[in-house]
């Protein structure tokens, strides 16, 4: 197997890992509030990376310094703006999946890949390109069959869409970001951040408790597998496949998200959604194909 095909099944299991959250979220929602879901998973996550951290530092000292240590300001503050702006999109969607169905949110959040191109287009002030054009009004009536099918629009389905616009912006400021910065510090710094300002929530809201025994076993699979693993597993993939065959691969995860929505927690789409959802991939896939400029796929993605 060469190591393009390697890299695209690699990015196809962060995939199918990343689409597996949704449901799963959505049954921990049931149990822990927001905050503590998203401190707990990502404190899991932190500790998952440590043996990552340590090996690295341990060989370290056979290769050249760089100037991007651990202790580097610059380092720590880009992290911690970039975890500022993780936490809004994990806390928009935990709060989402509380009153909407985790196959809907996994199309409303989609929406994220068009609005990036979106949205740099606006800030460069440049010309937008006819497959973004195509792209928005695919998207837009996408989301309105997959409302129609399931009725009245629902506050989770607000919630959702703003989880859309703060990944969104995460996109942008890691686009310029990005290469200042090695990967796994980088990774880590953001990681970390995103548990400070969980626990802070956490503590705004009451004194912390433990989770239920029920609620170990999926924090344990999202902190490990769905956010540390995920990580490496992405930074690998992506060595050898381009961003724009990335991008085409990521459009897939509300595809798999509704797969595993049924197989996990029963829930199904109508033909109506089905044909929503398929507008929002399509959109997705074009927006990614526009000449607009567009952020390369981030350490940690919404899921």
């Amino acid at each position: 197997m060469s190591a393009r095909a390697r890299g695209a099944l690699l990015l196809i299991v962060v995939t199918c890992l990343w689409g597996s959250t949704f449901a799963v979220v959505k049954t921990l929602g049931q149990l822990l509030p927001a905050a503590d879901l998203i401190f707990w998973r990502f404190l899991i996550a932190s500790v998952a990376l440590l043996p990552l951290v340590a090996w690295t530092r341990r060989h370290a000292g056979r290769a050249p310094r760089t100037p991007d240590g651990w202790r580097s300001r610059s380092l720590w503050r880009d992290g911690f703006l970039l975890g500022a702006w993780l936490i809004a999109g994990y806390g928009t969607q935990t709060i989402a999946l509380q009153t909407t169905s985790a196959n809907r949110a996994a199309f409303f959040t989609a929406l994220s890949v068009v609005l990036v191109p979106l949205w740099l287009v606006v800030a460069q002030r440049r010309r937008m390109p006819a497959l973004l054009w195509s792209a928005l009004p695919l998207a837009v009536a996408g989301l309105a069959l997959l409302s129609w099918e399931g009725g009245a629009l629902v506050v989770g389905d607000l919630w959702a869409l703003a989880c859309a616009v703060t990944y969104a912006g995460f996109i942008v400021t890691l686009e310029r970001l990005a290469d200042r910065h090695s990967a796994l510090p980088f990774t880590v710094t953001q990681v970390l951040s995103v548990t400070a300002l969980a626990l802070l929530w956490m503590l705004l809201g009451g004194a912390p408790t433990l989770p239920p025994a029920s609620a170990w076993a999926p924090l344990l699979y999202l902190g490990v597998a769905a956010t540390a693993l995920t990580t490496l597993l992405q930074t690998i993939g992506q060595r050898s496949v381009s961003a724009a065959e990335a991008s085409l691969i990521y459009a897939l995860e509300p595809v798999t998200a509704t797969a595993f929505s049924f197989l996990l927690i029963g829930e199904q789409v109508g033909l109506r959604g089905a044909l929503g959802g398929a507008l929002v991939v399509v959109a997705t896939v074009l927006s990614q194909r526009a000449d607009a400029p567009h952020a390369e796929t981030p350490a940690v993605q919404v899921e």
